[in-house]
């Protein structure tokens, strides 16, 4: 058998209740199984994010506008990826937050980094990124 590790973790009481409902909906037996589950999807996803092949996706992501430098910090990444974005669109959700979206192209590796950046970036919500391929080697 797999030796267990034990840990402790912090998170706010709501998002405990909100992790609680979602391990209920999914018939979950304890939050370690589905702790366990969640890694492991994000190694997974990982790996074949670092992949060196070009793909398409698009980068959507909210967050607090009236963080401190925060709108600066988001303009300085995207410049820096000018050439992997295709476009963006910006929506104000309402007096506090916003909703950004990046129609990106490039190896999955630069766009999984660009993501990675935004996301840490205090203030940022949520991001979520979805890849694709480009079908290069999907018979018609």
């Amino acid at each position: 058998m797999e030796e267990l590790a034990r840990f402790g973790i912090s998170i706010p009481k709501d998002l405990l209740a909100a992790f609680d409902e979602y391990i209920r909906r999914k018939h979950y037996a304890n939050r370690s199984e589905a702790i366990r589950d969640l890694i492991r999807q994000k190694l997974v996803e990982e790996e074949w994010r670092e992949s060196k092949e070009e793909v398409a996706g698009v980068i959507t992501y909210l967050y607090d506008h009236h963080k401190r430098e925060l709108v600066d910090k988001l303009m300085d990444i995207q410049h820096d990826y000018f050439d992997r974005i295709i476009t963006t669109q910006h929506i104000h959700v309402d007096h506090h937050r916003c909703l950004e979206v990046i129609l990106v192209r490039g190896k999955a590796n630069e766009i999984k980094e660009l993501a990675d950046k935004i996301q840490a970036l205090k203030g940022v919500l949520h991001l979520n990124l979805t890849l694709t391929t480009l079908g290069k080697n999907i018979p018609a």
